[in-house]
């Protein structure tokens, strides 16, 4: 299959589950780590957070890489106005489940598409709105223990064990939730004149 990509295309980010996801559209592509600085700016909503950060992803590697495509994101989990991000161990996980236990949380995640060669910078944004059940603390320690999701936003995988978690998804970029809006990655894409598929 052709594909009339004539600039490098980058995925700026060091996960594996956009990499994955990414790799859905059959284009070749590299990844390369953004190394920006995930920390919330002073009164930022989870949205404003995850907006940013996705354009500072794609430009931090498009200034390395001028004249490619790259591709940012970022994902922030939303419980009544405070921003959820990657737990990182065990404990924070925990905390994290029992605060979102009977709610619902809203996974704002943002995707940018940068080629600075071509002034083009466009951000898009999907929301994933999920229904967590009342879990109780055993049912929190066995799936943090069967699938350590230390690593996610909102510390439960959808795609994995962490649906077990969960009453409902709404969303209408269904790989949203995983961390790449494909629909709008597709659409932003075409965008700066990549053609799909």
């Amino acid at each position: 299959m052709r594909h009339p990509i004539q600039r490098k295309l980058i995925l700026a980010s060091t996960s594996p589950y956009r990499r994955d996801l990414l790799a859905r559209l059959r284009l070749p592509f590299e990844v390369i780590a953004p190394e920006v600085d995930e920390s919330a700016d002073k009164g930022e909503t989870p949205e404003q957070l995850a907006r940013r950060l996705s354009l500072q992803k794609a430009r931090a590697v498009a200034q390395r890489f001028p004249d490619a495509i790259v591709i940012g994101s970022d994902q922030v989990a939303d419980l009544n106005g405070k921003a959820l991000g990657k737990p990182g161990n065990h404990e924070r996980a925990v905390e994290q489940l029992r605060l979102m236990r009977g709610h619902t949380v809203v996974f704002h995640t943002a995707i940018s598409v940068v080629c600075q060669q071509t002034a083009y910078a466009q951000t898009d944004m999907a929301q994933a709105s999920v229904v967590f059940r009342d879990l109780d603390d055993g049912e929190i320690e066995r799936y943090l223990r069967a699938e350590t999701p230390y690593d996610c936003a909102g510390s439960a995988k959808s795609e994995g064990l962490g649906i077990s978690l969960l009453d409902a998804i709404h969303s209408d970029d269904p790989s949203a939730l995983v961390g790449l809006p494909l629909i709008r990655v597709v659409r932003l894409l075409r965008g700066v004149g990549v053609e799909l598929p």
